[in-house]
């Protein structure tokens, strides 16, 4: 059954790809203005982490690569 939810850790490395990882659980985020969007993503990241659907190593790389996103995205406003 979670065959098809398997990630590899290594195979994260965009925004892009975080996108991907919430999809498998059916989590889409469009809020319309991308800063917002990656806070939310961050949300509900730090909830499939919580409810043990990802591993450790998982989350911290999604949450990283989300740190960063926001980070450039403060830096345009």
């Amino acid at each position: 059954m979670f065959d098809s939810l398997i990630w590899e850790v290594n195979d994260l490395k965009s925004l892009y790809d975080v996108q991907q990882l919430l999809k498998q659980f059916n989590i889409y985020v469009y809020v319309g203005k991308r800063i917002y969007d990656i806070e939310l993503m961050a949300i509900e990241l730090k909830k499939i982490y919580d409810g043990r659907l990802i591993d450790q190593e998982t989350y911290l790389k999604a949450r990283s690569i989300l740190q960063r996103e926001h980070r450039i995205e403060e830096s345009r406003e």
